[in-house]
This record gives C-alpha cells, sequence and structure tokens, in this order.
C-alpha cells in the first residue's frame, strides 16, 4: 500500500507493507541511516526520532499509523548544514563513546528542550533516563544538556586569528 510520509521536510511516497517498522522504512527505503537499531522493543530508546514533535520508537512503531506524518530524524536536526547546538554540545563533552546510542539520545534531548526552558539537572536526568547507553556517559550528556540550557560558550563560531 502507498504511504505517504515528510522526512526531515521532504515528502515521499512509498510502497511498504504496513507492519514495517518505521525504523526500517528510515534505513533501508530512504537510506537514513543516522537511527539506530538498540533493542527492538523500543526499550532502549537508540531509535528515537520526532513524529508530528513527540519522540518516538521507531522499531517499534509500525508505519501503518503514520501516513501523512511528519517525521524528523537527527539528519533532520539541524538546519543549513549546521550542527544543532545538542550535536555541538555532544562533541565539546565528549560524549559519544561507541557512539550507538546518541542520535537516539539527541532527539530525545531536543524535544525535551523545546518544551522546557530552564530544566533543572534533575529534570533532565529524568528527562533522558528512557534512554540507554551501554557506554555509560550518562553524566557527559547531562552535561552536555545543560550546556545548551546554560548557553555556556560551546556553541559560539571560533574566531579566525588575524
Amino acid at each position: 500500500m502507498a504511504l505517504s510520509l515528510t522526512v526531515n521536510g521532504q515528502h515521499y511516497s512509498l510502497d511498504v507493507e504496513l507492519d514495517t517498522p518505521l525504523l526500517w522504512v528510515l534505513r533501508d527505503e530512504l537510506n537514513l541511516k543516522g537511527t539506530k537499531f538498540g533493542c527492538g522493543a523500543g526499550l532502549c530508546g537508540a531509535c528515537t526520532v520526532h513524529v508530528n514533535g513527540q519522540p518516538t520508537r521507531s522499531c517499534s512503531t509500525p508505519v501503518e499509523y503514520l501516513d501523512g506524518a511528519e517525521i524528523t530524524t537527527i539528519e533532520g536536526l539541524s538546519e543549513n548544514g549546521e550542527l544543532h547546538p545538542l550535536q555541538k554540545a555532544w562533541v565539546a563533552e565528549g560524549v559519544p563513546q561507541c557512539g550507538y546510542c546518541q542520535s537516539g539520545q539527541i532527539m530525545t534531548a531536543a524535544h525535551f528542550l523545546a518544551n522546557t526552558s530552564s530544566p533543572s539537572r534533575e529534570d533532565i536526568v529524568t528527562a533522558m533516563s528512557g534512554n540507554l547507553c551501554r557506554c555509560g556517559t550518562y553524566s557527559r550528556i547531562v552535561a552536555a544538556v545543560e550546556s545548551v540550557v546554560d548557553g555556556v560558550g560551546h556553541f559560539e563560531p571560533e574566531q579566525e586569528e588575524v
């Protein structure tokens, strides 16, 4: 059956089995490899994307429920080829270890920050608690999110020396 999706601002008409998880449509049909397969049961958060602005586990979401949906993946989080402030913070704080869970972590954090203006550390920990990291970089993840909240100078473009 034909399915209509808007992914990262681009419209797609796809002919896929309706019980196909969104993750496989993104990865196999649209060649968007940033979203990862983790547990396959929607428990670890590695596959998190935004569907109509809400964080969604793409590994356990059949596309039959998504006709006409707007989806944002890690590839679509930033604009104009610039890294999103969270992506810059992730680099500045040295968050990625194996990197496998990072796209889901960033997508969860992006939704959280878009809906929470002045979160406490506890708020951040709670918001991120549904995403698992096998490398245990939780303290760095919290530091990265806090640096975006605080506007710490991780995001200023480097000045060229004259």
